[in-house]
């Protein structure tokens, strides 16, 4: 009886990982294409990487996450970050934090991240005038 059960849990087990095969996948994501000149990232993994690695650049850079927090939009979807493509394989975002708990943002960060990881942090300090940017 013991071994029925078994083979019952082997035979759904292997009903269950062949339901669920990464062939099904789509391997052969759209290619990237212009609208009107605005650029359309079909797959951001690149960009979701980078907006990361930025974030993390500026929680470094600001003593970490006991002291420091990205806004909210450093958080979420990629494609609604404050990030601007730069159009050589890079891409700039410029982004506000506070302390934790703080609602009133008192840094502004602006980093720069390549397709390949390199991280450059272009400023960290007070918050400038956006018509000064």
């Amino acid at each position: 009886m013991k071994l029925n059960i078994g083979l019952a849990c082997l035979v759904a087990l292997s009903t269950l990982t062949v339901a669920v095969s990464p062939t099904l996948s789509n391997a052969n994501p759209a290619p990237e294409y212009e609208t009107d000149g605005v650029r359309v990232i079909n797959n951001n993994i690149e960009l979701n990487r980078a907006k990361n690695l930025a974030r993390q650049a500026a929680e470094r850079a600001n003593g970490g996450l006991g002291k420091y927090r990205a806004e909210a939009s450093m958080h979420g979807t990629s494609k609604e970050s404050p990030f601007v493509d730069n159009g050589d394989g890079t891409w700039t975002f410029t982004f506000k934090g506070s302390k934790p708990g703080s609602s009133v943002y008192t840094v502004e960060t602006v980093v720069t991240v390549s397709q390949d990881g390199r991280i450059r942090v272009d400023y960290n300090g007070q918050i400038r005038d956006s018509n000064a940017i």
